[in-house]
């Protein structure tokens, strides 16, 4: 039956779910890449599509900004939808003076500024990891298309315009790649529940400096980003 935030009803979800965080790149994947793609749900106008990708029944639903907007549509979509693979697409900044605009990160773990996680493990710090299984499946893929992808970890921010001025040095320090918003809360729910989460990111703007993609240009030019997760579904 609906959720408070899902509208769908029993079955309308696919095991396999695509997250983009904007409900818009949902539309677009579901209009550009799936056959016979439906919407589901737009309650909120979060907008959510069915359809299938070479045959394989696929999901995408958008998310929302940030680790309290992800959760909810995550758990809803594990406990009232039974989603089982949930492969997060969205874009980052890009932290390491070695990436560049629209460089693919595939998410190995995510470090996090978020009392989230801490507070769904009683205190303690959760190791907010992607699955592992899930994770070569995107990597192989990649490789497969000869699509060049970095493997590592990436922070979610609860602040996208961050007050602290070191937070760049001390991340790019630690070897982060990149910084989004999304991902820590993600695995962490997907660990809790027992199902499986991964992400797959494109970089659409450096953290220093002025480079960047534009809002319409982060919606509709990451084809190869969501092919490779496409593409990964059919291995799972």
């Amino acid at each position: 039956m609906p959720t408070p935030h899902i509208s769908a009803a029993p079955g309308d979800f696919a095991d396999v779910c695509l997250l983009p965080g904007d409900p818009l790149r949902a539309r677009f994947i579901a209009e550009r890449f799936l056959e016979d793609a439906a919407m589901v749900t737009a309650v909120r106008n979060m907008e959510g599509y069915t359809g299938t990708y070479r045959g394989r029944r696929v999901s995408v639903l958008g998310t929302g900004m940030g680790i309290p907007s992800t959760l909810i549509y995550v758990t809803e979509l594990i406990q009232s939808y039974g989603v089982t693979s949930l492969i997060r697409v969205g874009t980052a900044g890009g932290i390491a003076t070695d990436l560049d605009l629209r460089d693919l990160v595939v998410v190995s773990g995510a470090s996090t500024d978020s009392n989230a996680n801490r507070v769904r493990f009683g205190g303690f710090d959760f190791a907010a990891i992607a699955d592992f299984g899930l994770t070569r499946i995107l990597v192989e893929t990649a490789e497969r298309r000869e699509t060049t992808v970095r493997v590592g970890g990436i922070v979610s921010s609860d602040q996208f315009y961050h007050p602290r001025p070191e937070f760049l040095s001390l991340t790019r320090s630690m070897g982060i790649l990149a910084v989004e918003m999304e991902a820590a809360g993600l695995f962490a729910a997907a660990a809790e529940h027992g199902v499986a989460a991964a992400a797959i990111l494109a970089v659409t703007d450096m953290v220093e400096g002025d480079e960047g993609l534009s809002s319409d240009e982060r919606e509709r030019t990451l084809d190869e980003l969501v092919i490779v997760a496409l593409e990964a579904t059919l291995e799972i």
